[in-house]
């Protein structure tokens, strides 16, 4: 990747699953310097699949939480090609998988990370997962993020991130 940007489409939500692959992609931004970054988050729609850039300063106002704000300080901090997309969709799993890859799609993405959190239960066998059915779909590499290692989180602790600091918290909440 001599110089060429690597193009990364993040599929963000307020779920747990998904906080752990924001922080994977964190570490993945450590290490690329060329990366591109799509944080992309679905909105329901009745109108069919549409697209809307945010500017990163005026990003959703409503998420208020901690997470919320770790994750907007991750993207911050780096000062690189990062991009907040909503894109309209109907919101069942077909339709925002088929909406997310045509964004992947039109935006020559390279590599979708999205949080793999349903794909282990009763919920996720019954009406499938949107990890699982992207990953099927998708013509590009899909990495889905179930959980992140306490030694994944050890080869990182002398690279202070705010991901690492997310993870602590959700430790501390008994989330992990």
């Amino acid at each position: 990747m001599n110089g060429a940007k690597f193009n990364v489409l993040l599929y963000s939500d307020e779920s747990r699953s998904a906080s752990f692959a924001l922080a994977y992609t964190a570490m993945l931004m450590t290490n690329m310097p060329n990366m591109s970054l799509a944080v992309v988050t679905i909105k329901e729609s009745n109108r069919g699949s549409n697209t809307e850039t945010i500017n990163q300063d005026s990003w959703p106002v409503s998420h208020q939480s901690e997470r919320m704000k770790i994750i907007l300080d991750i993207l911050s901090a780096r000062k690189a090609d990062i991009h907040h997309q909503v894109i309209y969709c109907n919101p069942n799993i077909p339709d925002t998988a088929n909406a997310l890859l045509e964004y992947a799609r039109k935006k020559s993405i390279d590599l979708i990370v999205i949080g793999a959190g349903d794909v282990g239960t009763l919920k996720g066998l019954i009406f499938g997962s949107l990890a699982h059915t992207l990953q099927k779909k998708s013509p590009i590499p899909v990495l889905q993020v179930k959980n992140v290692s306490e030694d994944f989180l050890e080869r990182y602790k002398s690279k202070p991130s705010q991901a690492l600091r997310l993870l602590e918290i959700d430790k501390q909440n008994g989330d992990c």
